[in-house]
């Protein structure tokens, strides 16, 4: 199951794509676990594992696209006509429904479309996975504001999945989901937007999925209208989606992943904010956003424009890259980084108002696990510092905001203070210091945005019980830490004797307790 590189492909380097299998695994077996399989839900587990077989087999022989069409052909039709989830209310059409004998094949067909424009979006790296996170978090939270907890669980768990995958899917990939991963995805998007719209929530507009499923289905439509135009085989893989005109314009990999990115989020966010707007509105955002981005690429395009050709001379550029190059510059944001987490650490376990005793009996394992990898190296090599000292941190944080004194409650200009700081100097560690030992990637940019995102969204109760601060937080200091431990050059440092150090002080308080 190896993709090979070939013209048409972006990769130069031969790359395996079982990334599906555990995409697919990962969220279904938490699905078996956790809900009742009645009818509709046992036709999407078969249709999924139809689907996943059809792949799997695809990327090992590589299949012509009519095979793969019987295995999408036999996963729709069973949740269509057996599952009994199809579309019965249409845009434009108010609260008049259409017949099943009309419904059903419009669902067949659209889940077909939404199959394979996921497929075909899946041409750079974490751009289907991403594309997928966004749709499907948006789709989730419509279904939990109306009490739909069973989709809620199975949009949790495709999350887990892609989350998963992600972590080793952008640039470079080491890995890629394959036919059978993004044939999944598209299932599962197509059918999760139609029991939204149908059955969770029937006073959503019809045209909501339009936004929520965002800009793989216009791009899909744009390459079979392009082929048309020109007379070519309907489905022969060609270099003209949108992804592939990005880079032809100049635009890096990650920075067409990227703006790509934000297209989807401003689609899917549009579709949850105006769910309730009238279908000509929505209908009219999706068209005129499409408009404009195939506009630009035109233009772009016809006057040979191209990203990065040359250098401008702007003078805070210029001012910046002289700063840049002072030693001094390249060494002091790492020290107030480590300084910061020590900080952090330290001071929150004395600062903790109480620690429950068995808090306290985690505190001390974390301790010594923590001291067995400091003293004996890579020789536990079960044992990771970076799982360590992250698991270390988010404890501390988690103690920190739900156990922390009264003055420090809620916002305070210490906090903000202390982690303005923090994010100056994480900026200028990573556009100063040594950046081939850390990157950013469109995934950093994709959960930055999600937390913001998720964190201003009404109806989660997140901001009354702290959980946004929590994880705000988290994102923060892991970051922080990964920065150090990507130069960390002895495992003994300010930042791992200080989490000992903090874990020790935890759990004697805890344990005192007994």
């Amino acid at each position: 199951m190896i993709d090979e590189p070939d013209p048409r492909k972006v990769h130069a380097v031969p790359v395996p794509r079982v990334g599906g299998v555990g995409i697919v695994v990962g969220a279904l077996v938490p699905i078996m676990i956790w809900l009742p399989i009645d009818t509709v839900l046992a036709w999407y587990l078969f249709g999924s594992v139809i689907l996943l077989a059809f792949g799997i087999w695809d990327d090992i022989k590589e299949l012509g696209h009519y095979v793969k069409f019987i295995g999408q052909f036999i996963a729709v039709l069973s949740i269509v006509y057996l599952g009994d989830v199809y579309v019965s209310h249409l845009p434009f059409m108010g609260l008049d429904t259409v017949s099943s004998s009309v419904g059903k094949p419009f669902t067949v067909m659209a889940l077909i479309g939404m199959i394979n424009a996921i497929n075909h979006s899946d041409g750079l790296d974490g751009l289907a996975g991403g594309e997928s996170l966004m749709s499907l978090t948006g789709i989730g939270y419509l279904a939990y504001l109306a009490d739909g907890m069973s989709m809620v669980v199975i949009v949790v768990a495709v999350i887990g999945g892609v989350f998963g995958f992600l972590r080793y899917n952008s640039h470079p990939a080491h890995i890629f989901m394959g036919d059978g991963g993004s044939q999944f995805l598209g299932f599962t998007l197509g059918v999760l937007a139609v029991l939204l719209t149908q059955d969770v929530n029937p006073a959503l507009s019809p045209a909501a999925p339009l936004l929520l499923l965002g800009l793989p289905i216009i791009d899909i439509l744009s390459v079979f209208a392009q082929r048309i135009y020109r007379g070519m085989n309907w489905f022969r893989a060609t270099k003209n989606h949108i992804h592939h005109r990005l880079l032809e314009l100049g635009f890096h990999h990650y920075e067409s992943v990227v703006i790509i990115y934000s297209i989807q989020a401003l689609f899917v966010l549009c579709g949850v904010i105006l769910c309730y707007e009238s279908d000509s509105l929505l209908v009219g955002i999706y068209l005129g956003v499409c408009g404009l981005v195939f506009t630009l690429l035109i233009l772009a395009e016809q006057r040979n424009w191209q990203a990065h050709r040359g250098q401008m001379n702007i003078p805070l550029v210029d001012f910046i890259r002289s700063v840049g190059r002072n030693p001094w510059f390249r060494t002091w944001p790492l020290l107030v980084i480590e300084a910061c987490i020590a900080l952090y650490l330290v001071v929150g376990s004395a600062l903790i108002t109480e620690v429950p005793q068995d808090f306290g009996m985690i505190a001390a394992l974390l301790a010594v696990l923590l001291l067995l990898r400091l003293i004996l190296g890579y020789r536990v090599w079960f044992l990771y510092l970076r799982l360590l000292m992250y698991v270390t941190i988010a404890f501390i944080v988690y103690l920190v905001n739900t156990n922390q004194p009264e003055y420090l409650a809620g916002p305070d200009i210490y906090t903000y203070l202390f982690f303005g700081v923090l994010i100056v100097a994480m900026v200028l560690a990573v556009r100063f210091v040594n950046n081939q030992l850390f990157r950013l990637t469109p995934l950093d940019y994709l959960v930055v945005m999600m937390v913001l995102v998720i964190s201003l969204l009404p109806g989660l109760e997140l901001q009354e019980s702290g959980v946004v601060a929590m994880v705000v937080k988290l994102v923060i200091l892991f970051y922080a830490s990964e920065l150090v431990i990507k130069h960390m050059k002895n495992r003994w440092n300010v930042m791992t004797v200080s989490g000992l150090v903090a874990l020790v002080v935890i759990a004697l308080r805890g344990i005192s307790r007994i």
